[in-house]
């Protein structure tokens, strides 16, 4: 290695060890920060408290952080439905001086949002196209998605649905997913549904029973899933009334949205712990950000994390092509270097899949290293994760 390759490998390495040392950092004391100085404990804990007291303003956020010229222009663009609201939990997270802190840059408007590119969409998964009745999105033939809500506790700045989700008036009405229940009943086929949304914890334990019971009450339904960022912005609303509740319709799977390690505090070990400890299995998704976690060390960090608290790395999406987000969109390349830097290099349960959502309503592709060099007539010729040729005869 000559003089100029071992300096660029060693800035490398310096660089990264400041990364890491920045994404040990604790969060902030929550009265160390002048918007929540006077809050007392049992109110920081209440999850509707933290609900009603998001960050929806500059003047509100300026207590918080730092703000850049992009970020106030961005903040007074952020209009419509994907309105900015940041959780007081999520703001204590913030890196008040960086503003490539990885989980400023997820909750933070920035004016790059407002540029379009041309291969953008407002339904890059053509949801609306394959939706047979209000709430529902049927594409694959098992499995059905169920949107039960479109609010959500923090409003992520890359969010696949900004063209539905925000603080819009939704209806109470008991009977909004009547069509879409007898939708299920009507299509024996079904035996899979998740409820999303939006997030579905945001709305009340009796609102999230009733539709439970509902689609429990299907006989041909299996499988039943929700996909949920709560307890990752917002872990104060995994209580025990709610984990008890839950426990009745068992099994019941949970996919929850994790981007990066910083994520995973004592506060959010502490909702997986009663998820898990309840007897539901957790799982993971990612979605591949860049600057955030595109690099394979601080998704491999990721991963490991998310064992350490008994939630199963389950997939890593290419950053859908939504308007306004291509600021976030990563190389497909960046994506597959991951899983080849973590396939083989770390325990399998810690590799996820890595999948883009087919532009147009395609579903989901998995992507990944080919290790499939040649094939002919009984003979496959592949190769490991260090590289080395095998040749396999059936």
């Amino acid at each position: 290695m000559n003089n100029h390759a071992v300096a660029v490998e060693d800035q490398k390495l310096l660089s990264e060890t400041v990364t890491q040392t920045r994404l040990s950092r604790s969060s902030q004391d929550y009265q160390q920060i002048s918007l929540y100085k006077d809050v007392n404990p049992l109110d920081w804990e209440d999850w509707h408290w933290q609900l009603n007291r998001r960050i929806r303003t500059k003047e509100e956020l300026a207590q918080v952080i730092k703000l850049t010229p992009e970020e106030e222009e961005g903040i007074k663009k952020a209009s419509g439905r994907l309105s900015m609201a940041i959780t007081p939990y999520w703001a204590t997270l913030i890196d008040p001086e960086d503003p490539n802190c990885p989980l400023r840059r997820q909750a933070v408007p920035v004016v790059f949002e407002s540029l379009i590119s041309p291969h953008e969409m407002v339904d890059p998964c053509a949801e609306d196209r394959d939706s047979p009745a209000p709430h529902l999105v049927h594409r694959y033939p098992d499995r059905i998605l169920l949107l039960a809500t479109e609010s959500c506790a923090m409003y992520c700045r890359h969010c696949t649905r900004r063209r539905l989700v925000g603080e819009q008036i939704e209806s109470n009405s008991p009977t909004r997913f009547d069509a879409a229940i007898e939708y299920i009943k009507s299509n024996r086929k079904i035996r899979d549904v998740l409820i999303s949304g939006g997030d579905p914890f945001i709305l009340e334990d009796e609102e999230i029973e009733i539709l439970i019971q509902k689609i429990r009450a299907i006989s041909h339904v299996e499988f039943l899933r929700i996909g949920t960022r709560v307890p990752v912005t917002l872990p104060h609303r995994i209580t025990e009334k709610l984990v008890n509740m839950l426990k009745k319709y068992a099994p019941i799977w949970m996919s929850i949205h994790f981007n990066h390690p910083k994520e995973i505090t004592k506060r959010c070990k502490i909702a997986c712990d009663m998820l898990a400890d309840s007897g539901m299995p957790l799982g993971s998704q990612s979605v591949l950000l860049k600057g955030i976690n595109d690099r394979p060390y601080i998704m491999k960090r990721l991963m490991h994390e998310l064992l350490q608290i008994r939630v199963r790395p389950y997939y890593i999406y290419q950053c859908d092509p939504v308007r306004g987000t291509q600021h976030f969109r990563t190389p497909v390349a960046v994506g597959i270097n991951i899983i080849e830097k973590l396939r083989g290099h770390t325990s399998g349960y810690a590799v996820p899949t890595y999948v883009i959502d087919g532009p147009g309503g395609g579903g989901k592709i998995p992507v990944g290293p080919n290790y499939v060099l040649s094939q002919a007539k009984g003979k496959y010729v592949l190769r490991n994760y260090k590289g080395k040729i095998y040749t396999y005869l059936e």
